[in-house]
Order: C-alpha cells, then sequence, then structure tokens
C-alpha cells in the first residue's frame, strides 16, 4: 500500500497505476478511492496514469484528529502531486472531491501541474441557504446529516446510498445492491468524526473564489435529477464563474452518476480529456 505523509505527519493513501498522462480522481463524502474503479480501469486501458487518493479521515487514510477542512485537503492533495511530481495532470473531483479540485487547482495547480478540471455532482459554488445564496439548501438539512450520523452511522450509511445518491428512491429504478454494499463498506471504513467534521467542509465552504480563480479549462457534469446536490444552486451558478467553463448536464441522471453510467460519463471525460 502507498502512502504519502503530509506536513502534520497525516497519512494520505493512493493508488497509482499505469503511465502516460497523469488523470487524478477526488472521491465524494464518505468514500474512498475505490469509489472511483469504474473510471480507474477505463482510463488506464485508454493509456493513461491514474491515480486516487483516500482524503485524510477516509478509507486507509490516518484517522487524523484535525484538519477536516477543505484549506487542508487541498494542502494534503498537493503534497501528494509533489511526491508523485505531477505535471499537466487533469483532476477530476465528484461532489466534496469537486469542492476539493476547485480549492487545489485555484491554490495549488500553478507551474503546470494541472492541464485541466472536472467537476461532477460537485458542490461549488456553495451549498448551504444564505441571504447571499437564497437557492442553497438549509442549515436544518444538513444538521439532519450530523444528527443520522451521530445516532447510527451504519444504518444512515446504508440509507443514503439505497436512495437519493444514486436514485434508487425513484419509481420504476432497480436497487443494485451490490452498489449499496459498496458505498456502506466505504464509509465505514473511515472516520466517524472526519465524516461529522466534513459535512461542514462540504456544505458550508464557499468556492466562489476559486471558481474565478481557475485559469485551465472545466469540465462540468451534472445529472439534472441529483438530489444529493441540486442542479440549480450548483453547475448552473458555477459555470458563470469560470473562465474557461463548460457545463454538461444529464436528463434523469443522479448524484452517483459515475457508478451508475459509467459508459456515458467516461466517454464524456475522454472527449473532454483527449480535446
Amino acid at each position: 500500500m502507498s502512502f504519502v505523509t503530509t506536513q502534520d505527519g497525516t497519512q494520505i493513501f493512493y493508488k497509482d497505476w499505469g503511465l502516460g498522462t497523469p488523470i487524478v480522481f477526488h472521491h465524494g463524502w464518505p468514500l474512498s478511492a475505490d469509489d472511483w474503479d469504474a473510471q480507474m480501469l477505463f482510463f488506464l486501458s485508454q493509456g493513461y496514469r491514474v491515480i486516487a487518493h483516500d482524503r485524510r479521515g477516509h478509507g486507509r487514510s490516518s484517522q487524523s484528529p484535525k484538519g477536516h477542512e477543505m484549506d487542508t485537503y487541498a494542502a494534503d492533495v498537493a503534497a501528494l502531486a509533489a511526491h508523485l511530481d505531477l505535471k499537466g495532470a487533469i483532476h477530476v473531483g465528484h461532489s466534496t472531491g469537486g469542492g476539493e479540485v476547485a480549492r487545489y487547482v485555484a491554490r495549488h495547480g500553478g507551474n503546470g501541474r494541472v492541464a485541466k478540471a472536472v467537476l461532477i455532482g460537485a458542490v461549488p459554488p456553495i451549498m448551504v441557504k444564505s441571504a447571499s445564496n437564497p437557492g442553497g439548501l438549509p442549515i436544518e438539512v444538513f444538521d439532519g446529516f450530523r444528527r443520522a450520523l451521530a445516532a447510527n452511522r451504519a444504518q444512515f450509511f446504508r440509507d443514503v446510498p439505497a436512495g437519493p445518491f444514486y436514485g434508487f428512491n425513484r419509481a420504476g429504478t432497480e436497487t443494485i445492491p451490490g452498489v449499496v454494499d459498496n458505498w456502506w463498506r466505504q464509509g465505514m471504513t473511515g472516520s466517524a468524526q472526519a465524516h461529522y467534521e466534513c459535512i461542514k467542509a462540504f456544505s458550508e465552504t464557499d468556492f466562489t473564489e476559486d471558481l474565478k480563480a481557475i485559469n485551465v479549462p472545466v469540465l462540468l457534469l451534472h445529472g439534472e435529477d441529483d438530489q444529493i446536490v441540486p442542479i440549480d444552486d450548483s453547475a448552473r451558478i458555477g459555470i458563470k464563474l469560470l473562465k474557461h467553463g463548460t457545463l454538461k448536464t444529464y436528463p434523469g441522471l443522479p448524484h452517483g452518476m459515475a457508478t451508475t453510467h459509467p459508459e456515458i460519463i467516461n466517454a464524456d471525460l475522454l472527449a473532454f480529456i483527449k480535446g
């Protein structure tokens, strides 16, 4: 198993397969690098170098008692990029990982480290409702996440993937038990503290200035039936803040569409990367 040690001593687990142009995948909450299996194997077969890490407190990385906020998450990625000496990389982030990509690229992506970025069902610019973000989700939604996690994390981590994450709660959609089990497995491997504190990180962090600062091409992919990160208050606002952004939406697809529809998402990622 491969790890990079950050300045505060946290060990970040990562996978690094293949040769060629590097593609770095950033997972969503409360998952791990394993959530990118369908993309890692596909792009490896296409001749790319594929890299994915477990965010601190998630998966196989150290269960650090601190640093569960976006500045540190981005710094951890910078440590990984420096350790692997990545140049001209494409960074792909889903959900919370999309926020991590935005902050990393804005603050650490210079000196040729980053060529392009992709945000899939991503949280930027900001999720929580406020006077400046009236279309956001009320803080009570995220307080509910925290209560459910603290009361019974194991059950909560069954309910989320079996319901809105993959759209399995929609009429006519068949639940895929292995997908639900894999989500649960990844989540339960991580730290309850890290998962609890990360809720604030993904819901209350404002990425507006990060999006404005990014100078490389950015592709936004978002399911129009995303029940976790509603498209109208995320991608449709974020695209207006990017200097070189492209938005592609998918009618009827859920938050976890990279898992439920990898043949669609992988093809669009490949077209953007090659283009």
